[in-house]
């Protein structure tokens, strides 16, 4: 029996990590766009949607924990691992862990506040969400700045993440990449 570790990633953990990261990526730019929509149908529709996919990526998200949970990533091969500085690290582990804690509050606190504005949710128009708050002006006012910054915040996560890949792929040329599909090693 081989000891060795792999060095990419499962295929399941690919898709998920790339269907996911386009999908919240698409979601972010639809959600800068519909909030500056005047009242409309095309505005509702876009709303609607966006909870859907909302919904969508925290069942997604939930699914990829547990696959995460129970399929070990590769450890970063030792090369790579000397050769980053000790900060390189602590700002890889804590932007993953980051985006895992956002991939859940962010669509948890859209739905919060849709339940709170009155709004409820009903997934593509057929099954109804049961709500997460009483119906509270006061408290959508709350939540509202909460769902707007955490959903910033996880762009800019999404942002160092890619920068942080990139650097890896551009300058240092240690083909990091490979492991979640991308090129050769």
């Amino acid at each position: 029996m081989s000891t060795a570790h792999p060095t990419r990633y499962h295929p399941v953990s690919v898709l998920l990590h790339w269907v996911l990261g386009l999908a919240l990526i698409g979601l972010f730019a639809v959600g800068l766009y519909m909030t500056d929509l005047p009242f409309s149908p095309q505005r509702l529709k876009l709303y609607n949607w966006h909870k859907w996919a909302g919904v969508t990526l925290l069942a997604l998200s939930a699914f990829r924990l547990a696959w995460r949970l129970t399929h070990r990533p590769p450890p970063l091969p030792p090369a790579i691992e000397v050769a980053m500085p000790r900060w390189q690290q602590l700002a890889h582990h804590a932007t993953h862990h980051g985006l895992y804690l956002l991939f859940f509050a962010v669509p948890l606190l859209g739905w919060a506040y849709s339940s709170a504005a009155g709004f409820p949710i009903v997934l593509f128009g057929v099954l109804p969400l049961p709500d997460f708050v009483p119906v509270s002006e006061e408290l959508a006012g709350l939540i509202k700045p909460l769902h707007k910054l955490s959903a910033f915040t996880m762009m800019a996560l999404v942002l160092l993440h890619v920068a942080g890949a990139l650097k890896h792929q551009l300058i240092d040329r240690d083909g990091l990449l490979a492991r979640m599909g991308l090129g050769r090693r």
